[in-house]
């Protein structure tokens, strides 16, 4: 998010490359790093905060998360997401850290869609699907998450950034009008509520595509983090990662986090297909909130900080991604290296590929018309324990 006209300073002292430490002296989050001009638009960092002293740092490049910063046991002030310390990083590699992501997050069956019989082919950037709404940065940007957003509103404790997508980008049809909306409640939550309005039959899909690590130090991976999903059953996907149309139970499988267990558990049990498929977990859950914002569908906590945070949202869906192919490109905002599960996402969706599968028993419409407002809602609550 944006903010005031001073140099923003995430936490003092200086960043040490190659250390991922919480010995050595914490990064230092400078305004002036993230301004810059992309596509003929000009990036910039705000700052948005509560009475209890945390904050959210937000880019108007994919209207991203940069830093969450909430108290852990002992009071001290933990960065609970991973992402770049500067803009460079953000347009050059290519990454979803912290990004709202569009027009349609997740995937779309080989990159087509159907509406009233006229078919529209997509970007095909995944095993020939389409992924978060054909993301790339090259040949040039695609997918909302590289775009850069205008800033329509910023208040001290929220701030409102908007998209106009034109009819034909990404293949997607519609002239598209998409707010995000960020608030910092007192109560330590980040209310996030995306709106959009199109001129003509389209669909859309937005999320938060936050990494989260709460363990204070990001070079510890979060496989010691134990996850709970209020969720009796997910959607398996092929070998292309792609959703079969089933609905399955969890019970009995590795998928089964009803009652909360660390994320490390059966990772890598390969002999179970589904995460065999998905390099770990990749997958959607079908939530039991059943699209009630006041029911919590999903809690992700660290035993070394103690540091958790719950998930509410008006979606049907939950996408789990354990951070599988974090590979090390890129540094952090701490100086370490994000390797592979140094990070994992909880991003409230429709289901994938919810375009050819919304007549499923159990799945539902990414379809937004003319005259209707979509309206998506996810809080990330923290607090400690």
């Amino acid at each position: 998010m944006r903010m005031k006209k001073s140099i923003f300073i995430l936490l003092s002292g200086l960043l040490t490359l190659g250390a991922c430490s919480q010995k050595e002296a914490p990064p230092v989050l400078n305004r002036a790093d993230f301004q810059t001009e992309f596509t003929g638009k000009q990036t910039d960092l705000y700052k948005i905060t509560n009475s209890n002293g945390c904050e959210v740092w937000v880019t108007n490049f994919g209207a991203r998360i940069v830093a969450i910063m909430v108290p852990d046991r002992d009071g001290k002030m933990q960065d609970a997401v991973i992402g770049f310390s500067n803009i460079t990083d953000y347009t050059t590699l290519a990454s979803d850290f912290g990004a709202s992501v569009g027009r349609y997050a997740n995937r779309i069956d080989q990159g087509r869609i159907t509406l009233d019989g006229v078919t529209y082919q997509l970007p095909q950037n995944n095993f020939g699907h389409c992924l978060h709404g054909g993301c790339t940065l090259v040949p040039e940007p695609m997918g909302w998450q590289n775009l850069v957003y205008d800033v329509k509103e910023v208040k001290d404790n929220s701030i409102t950034l908007v998209l106009n997508s034109p009819d034909g980008e990404a293949g997607f049809p519609g002239n598209v009008v998409a707010t995000v909306t960020y608030t910092l409640t007192d109560n330590n939550a980040i209310d996030i509520v995306w709106k959009a309005t199109t001129d003509k039959k389209t669909v859309i899909n937005m999320t938060n595509h936050s990494y989260f690590n709460l363990n204070g130090d990001h070079s510890i991976p979060i496989t010691n983090h134990i996850l709970t999903l209020n969720a009796d059953n997910f959607t398996p996907c092929d070998e292309t990662y792609m959703t079969t149309g089933e609905i399955l139970p969890v019970a009995g499988t590795p998928m089964d986090f009803t009652k909360g267990k660390e994320i490390g558990k059966e990772i890598n049990n390969y002999d179970y297909a589904q995460l065999k498929n998905g390099n770990g977990y990749d997958h959607n859950w079908v939530l039991n909130t059943r699209c009630d914002d006041t029911k919590c569908a999903a809690k992700l906590y660290s035993p070394i900080t103690g540091i958790f945070v719950e998930v509410y949202t008006n979606e049907p869906g939950i996408q789990f991604y354990s951070g599988n192919f974090l590979d090390g490109t890129g540094i952090d905002k701490q100086g370490c290296k994000m390797e592979q599960r140094t990070g994992c996402c909880l991003e409230t969706q429709k289901y994938p590929d919810s375009p050819n599968k919304s007549d499923l028993p159990g799945w539902y419409s990414a379809v937004l018309e003319p005259g209707q407002e979509y309206y998506s809602r996810c809080i990330y609550k923290f607090g400690v324990e």
